[in-house]
């Protein structure tokens, strides 16, 4: 019988862990914890732009169509594989972290120049802006979504843990960890955790949820969707 794994991240990621892991023979179970919310924003125009930052590919919807020209330097391969399907088509890819994506920046633009527009999340993006800023690289940070939690456990997410089957837990971010935590809050349904391994894409992400009394904890080696589910084979 398929081990079960838990995907915790928002759509449309969740729905392609689930078809990468049904593929390596994995049971997905997809409830994710956190509802991208969209934000209308009037945006600069894009002649006085040379270039977008996206640091989260949940920026990518929020971005017109007359943008798709435009350089865009993504976080990570996932972010750009998901900016050249919205119809991005000069796509550069860091590392996977915004200091990462900061060093590419740093490396390959001119100082001077129209600014580079940073599409973040609520709340999200201001270190970014801040790294680029003191090596004269003139950034206009957006708003462009926000991550909202969920409140209550979702019924499959809640049926799994109270499942008599051992399985695995994914959290991909910081915010869904601490979710997590919150929604299994409940002292009955947290010790059940102790049939759960836990595949966490960072050590930050860890340690949000370190106090719950998982079976095992694991780290990606990268942060990475693919290094996160090869801790599954484990």
């Amino acid at each position: 019988m398929p081990v079960p794994v838990l995907v915790t991240r928002p759509q449309p990621g969740a729905s392609a862990t689930a078809t990468r892991l049904l593929s390596m023979g994995f049971e997905p179970v997809v409830a994710p914890l956190l509802r991208v919310e969209t934000f209308i924003r009037t945006l600069p125009p894009v002649e006085s732009l040379r270039g977008i930052l996206v640091a989260s590919q949940q920026a990518l919807a929020a971005l017109p169509d007359l943008y798709h020209a435009l350089p865009l330097y993504a976080v990570g391969d996932a972010t750009a594989a998901a900016a050249r399907s919205h119809g991005f088509t000069q796509v550069h890819s860091a590392n996977g972290k915004a200091d990462d994506l900061a060093a590419l920046i740093i490396r390959d633009l001119p100082r001077d120049g129209l600014p580079l527009l940073l599409a973040a999340g609520l709340n999200q993006g201001n270190r970014l802006k801040t790294i680029l800023q003191a090596f004269g690289i003139e950034v206009i940070r957006e708003e462009v979504y926000a991550a909202r939690s969920v409140t209550v456990l979702p019924p499959a997410a809640a049926a799994f843990l109270n499942g008599d089957r051992p399985g695995w837990v994914l959290l991909f971010s910081r915010e869904t960890a601490l979710c997590f935590q919150c929604v299994c809050h409940d002292a009955t349904l947290a010790a059940r955790l102790g049939r759960f391994r836990l595949a966490a894409i960072s050590h930050t992400v860890a340690e949000a949820v370190q106090d719950l009394p998982w079976a095992a904890i694991h780290v990606a080696m990268d942060p990475h969707e693919k290094a996160v589910l090869a801790l599954l084979n484990d």
